[in-house]
C-alpha cells in the first residue's frame, strides 16, 4: 500500500471516520486508549514485510498504551471518590438537623447607624434574668432585663440601640452578648449569641446552608456541632 494510503487509513482511525460511510464518529479527534490501540494495529497491518517494525518501538507504544490506560483508570477512580465524598458530605449535613451548632463567637456587630439586631436561643422557658453586653476588653457596657421575655423560649430576636448604661452612644464595632436567667423551675441557665439548634438544611449550588434561627448559614461558618 502506498504511503498516502496508509496515512489516510491512520487518519480515519484517529478521527473515527468510517471509510465505508464517511461518517465522522470522533469529531473532536480525541485519542482514547481504544483509538491508540487501533493505530498500533493499523501500523502492524500495513508494515513493510521486508522491514518489519522495530520490536522496541512496539514495546514503547504498548507501554504508552498501558500508561494511558492507568491514567484513565486513575481519573475514573478519583471522580468516583469525589462523588462519594460529596454524597457523604450531604448525608453529614442532614445528620446535623436537631443538633446544636456554634459559630465560634458571641460577638454581634453594632453598625455606625441604627441598632444592632441579633437573635439568642433560650433552650428553657424564661422566668427572669438579664442580658449582658460587653466590649472587646470584656467591660460590661449594658445590662438589659429579660422580664419582658418571661414565659418565652426558643430563638428570640433583640435590638440594642448602642447606648451604654449611662446613656452614652458607643462606637460601632463588635460586642459580646450573653444571658443568664432562671427557668420555670427556678434553675439557673445561661446562653449566648452564636449558638443555635440546626432546624433544617437548604442547598444552593450544591452547597449546604444550615438554618440557625431565622438565617441560613454556610456550613464552613459553623465551628462546632454538639
Amino acid at each position: 500500500m502506498a504511503i498516502n494510503g496508509i496515512t489516510q487509513n491512520l487518519n480515519q482511525v484517529a478521527n473515527g471516520t468510517n471509510k465505508n460511510s464517511g461518517i465522522v464518529e470522533n469529531p473532536n479527534s480525541v485519542l482514547d486508549k481504544d483509538s491508540f490501540m487501533k493505530l498500533l494495529l493499523v501500523e502492524l497491518q500495513y508494515q513493510d514485510p521486508t522491514e518489519p517494525m522495530d520490536s522496541e518501538k512496539i514495546l514503547s507504544q504498548t507501554s504508552q498504551l498501558a500508561t494511558l490506560e492507568s491514567a484513565n483508570n486513575t481519573n475514573k477512580a478519583m471522580e468516583e471518590l469525589v462523588n462519594r465524598l460529596n454524597k457523604n458530605m450531604d448525608m453529614g449535613s442532614l445528620a446535623a438537623i436537631g443538633k446544636m451548632a456554634s459559630l465560634g463567637s458571641n460577638a454581634v456587630t453594632l453598625p455606625k447607624s441604627g441598632p444592632a439586631k441579633f437573635e439568642i436561643y433560650f433552650q428553657e422557658e424564661i422566668k427572669t434574668g438579664k442580658m449582658t453586653i460587653t466590649d472587646k476588653n470584656g467591660v460590661i457596657v449594658r445590662e438589659i432585663d429579660l422580664d419582658g421575655q418571661a414565659g418565652k423560649s426558643g430563638v428570640l430576636a433583640f435590638e440594642w440601640d448602642g447606648f451604654n448604661d449611662s446613656g452614652e452612644q458607643l462606637p460601632a464595632g463588635y460586642y459580646s452578648v450573653k444571658s443568664e436567667y432562671l427557668d420555670a423551675d427556678n434553675k439557673q441557665q445561661e446562653t449566648q449569641f452564636g449558638i443555635y439548634p440546626v432546624e433544617s438544611v437548604r442547598y444552593e449550588d450544591g452547597k449546604p446552608l444550615m438554618k440557625l434561627g431565622s438565617s441560613y448559614v454556610p456550613m464552613e461558618y459553623i465551628k462546632e456541632f454538639f
